[in-house]
């Protein structure tokens, strides 16, 4: 693989089950270049080797007067240094291209994983660690991948000229054979204090990184609230512990790199008194001695590099650990293979209810779904342990068909997710259409119709939103079961179908950088233009905002800041409604679309969502009453289930949970409607 060859098609399956499983797989991958690197690193370093040996014939031939081997031994040096520049050049493009290489493999595969996990990524990992991860964790493990074929090529060298000192000149030889050992390992025994401060260091930059992203993340609130000066402090603080933590690990490095300096001094040293005193007594030639000597001298360069992949492991193995941690995340509710057991058509026994679950909610008979004043079940109630159909005995339910058949609410099936998916699951072809139908809650969604659901609980809210959307990620998921777009189990789907199908918007959806054009070119359908699209999200004024701040006055290519900082939370939260309504998916949620928006705009809004998505399936969770009133029904959720169902208005009056939360009702004062209420049906009687 070479730099413009990049990107990779598929960056692989990395194992991620450590940080130095994932080192050796990285390795492993990049083995056609860490050859080349290696036969490049063997020529650079052996002819440095060689170097010794033809100086010392030169010597030898000019003691001799030998003019025929000084012109041997010249024009060996000249072929020599020719083989040292074309390995050094070599080794560097071969290396430079395996630490770009194996850092845009890293890149992609943590890409992919952040793409896969969406959302459900920053619950389980700090944003800051992923900035970190994807910035400088990147580079240290290129480097050490890099630096291994480096390493190996110094160390075959050094044990290549460690042999060939003892064949050349066996009485210096063992001395060198013997210190050069001593010298490699002289450091081993700092090297897990060194790798510890190094830890250290990285864990309190991992920190600072966090705490600073965090910082501008909310600066716009912080200078709301005059916290700039509290954040700053805590980051200075946090700043001057790393500043701490990487002195103390560069005097850890400081001692290793005095020992590498001091320890070959000292072999040097020992080598040329014993060869003086070898040449004294005649054993050697003073051409040997210059060779021995010189081939010390040439050592020191790569025993280096053992200094080099040392501080490359401890600083690229936290660096890998942190990566293997993101790369091994995966969704809680990912689908996974079928039983054999789970054929299609097989039903689970509903489990029986506890005697806290006896009690029924307001509205609900002894033996049905929640009821009108009439006693007939509204439309759009399901029992949560059948799916919606209008088959009673069939295995599975026709699309958009809806049914009368209902069981005790709060029966809840005891099967798992994998067993739903394989009851539903889809066989390829059309995308599926259909009701929105969750069966842990009892919620219908009817295709092609807009409805609204209450729920006391905004984190229930939110964990339900991403239900719907399928392929759930928070903890508790993972035995629910699925949520049914017609037929079809979501759960069951490719992840890029699920989201296909059914487009979910959290409640804090993220722009990205870019023009305001880029940012609504999205995959669609083509039915909805983004025109249509911002009008119905009342995107008037930010369109004016945006030309203002255009050079040629087109609001469509002005530059939007990362998150979109330089827009208000209401502007940011219009053009996130915008880029959702013109994907014009079959089934689109919106989590409170409109919490960060005056009451006249609101109003708006509703209307224009209601007029874009005409008979398309379109799901609000909001309390927002502008938004419940403008809904073709609205269900309310308590306690994890459907509690009552019809339109805003009627249920204002009927049921006293929905009014306390739509109206944000005391409870003195629904103790007040309560009495009132007892005293008009007392008279009537």
């Amino acid at each position: 693989m070479q730099i413009r060859d990049l990107p990779y098609s598929d960056p692989g399956l990395p194992d991620a089950r450590s940080g130095p499983r994932f080192l050796l797989w990285l390795g492993r991958n990049q083995l056609g270049g860490q050859l080349k690197a290696l036969a490049w690193g063997l020529l650079h370093f052996g002819s440095i080797a060689g170097l010794p040996y033809a100086v010392g014939v030169a010597v030898q031939a000019v003691l001799e007067r030998s003019g025929a081997r000084l012109a041997l031994a010249g024009a060996l040096i000249g072929l020599l240094g020719v083989a040292i520049a074309l390995g050094d050049t070599m080794l560097h493009r071969t290396a430079v291209t395996n630490w770009v290489t194996t850092s845009a493999r890293v890149q992609q595969l943590l890409a992919r994983k952040t793409a896969r996990l969406g959302s459900a990524l920053t619950r389980r990992v700090a944003a800051g660690e992923v900035v970190a991860v994807s910035t400088g964790d990147v580079e240290k493990i290129g480097w050490f991948v890099e630096a291994l074929s480096r390493f190996a090529a110094a160390a075959s060298t050094v044990v290549l000229v460690c042999v060939g000192l003892l064949v050349y000149q066996p009485a210096l030889g063992v001395v060198v054979a013997v210190g050069i050992p001593v010298l490699a390992f002289a450091v081993l025994p700092l090297l897990p204090r060194a790798t510890s401060r190094a830890d250290f260091q990285r864990e309190k930059a991992g920190r600072a990184t966090e705490l600073a992203s965090d910082t501008v993340a909310g600066l716009r609130v912080l200078r709301g609230i005059g916290g700039e000066e509290l954040f700053l402090d805590r980051y200075r603080r946090a700043s001057q512990e790393v500043r701490v933590a990487a002195v103390r690990s560069a005097r850890m490095w400081a001692a290793i790199s005095a020992i590498q300096v001091l320890m070959p001094g000292l072999l040097l040293i020992a080598v040329v008194w014993h060869g003086v005193h070898l040449a004294r007594e005649g054993r050697i030639t003073v051409g040997e001695l210059v060779t021995v000597y010189s081939a010390v001298m040439m050592l020191n360069y790569p025993l280096r590099h053992f200094e080099e992949i040392a501080m490359a492991y401890s600083f690229s193995r936290p660096s890998a650990k942190r990566a293997a941690r993101v790369l091994s995340l995966e969704r809680t509710a990912e689908p996974t293979a079928v039983p054999q057991s789970a054929t299609p058509g097989s039903r689970t026994t509903p489990s029986p209810r506890t005697a806290d679950q006896a009690e029924k909610p307001h509205g609900l008979t002894a033996s049905g779904p929640p009821t009108g004043a009439s006693g007939v079940p509204p439309t759009g109630v399901r029992d949560t342990a059948v799916p919606p159909s209008g088959a009673r005995d069939a295995e599975v339910p026709p699309t958009g068909v809806r049914g009368s058949e209902v069981r005790p609410t709060g029966v809840r099936s005891s099967g798992s997710a994998v067993a739903d998916a394989a009851e539903h699951a889809w066989t390829g072809g059309a995308r599926p259409t259909g009701d929105l139908y969750d069966p842990v809650t009892g919620l219908l969604a009817p295709a092609g119709r807009l409805t609204a659901v209450v729920c006391g609980d905004p984190d229930e809210a939110g964990r339900l939103a991403e239900r719907l959307g399928g392929h759930p990620a928070f903890e508790d998921a993972a035995g629910l079961p699925s949520v049914r777009l017609g037929a079809v189990a979501l759960d069951g789907l490719p992840l890029s179908e699920a989201r296909a199908a059914v487009l979910v918007q959290d409640k804090d959806p993220v722009l990205l950088s870019g023009t305001l054009r880029a940012l609504l070119d999205v995959p669609a359908s083509g039915a909805v233009t983004p025109e249509e699209a911002l009008a119905a999200a009342q995107c008037a004024d930010v369109l004016d905002a945006l030309a203002q701040a255009s050079v040629d006055d087109d609001p469509m290519s002005a530059h939007l800041t990362e998150r979109g900082r330089s827009l208000s939370g209401g502007q940011r939260q219009r053009l996130a409604l915008a880029r959702s309504l013109v994907t014009d998916p079959e089934a689109l949620v919106l989590d409170e679309p409109t919490s960060a928006v005056d009451s006249h705009t609101e109003a708006r809004i509703g209307d224009g969502i209601r007029s874009l998505r005409t008979g398309r399936t379109t799901v609000l969770l909001t309390s927002s009453p502008l938004l419940l009133d403008r809904a073709e029904h609205v269900v309310f959720l308590s306690d994890g289930e459907v509690a009552a169902v019809g339109t805003h208005r009627e249920l204002l009056h009927s049921e006293p949970r929905y009014r306390a939360v739509v109206t944000r009702e005391t409870d003195e004062e629904r103790a007040g409607v309560g009495a009132s209420a007892h005293f008009d049906i007392e008279e009537t009687a």
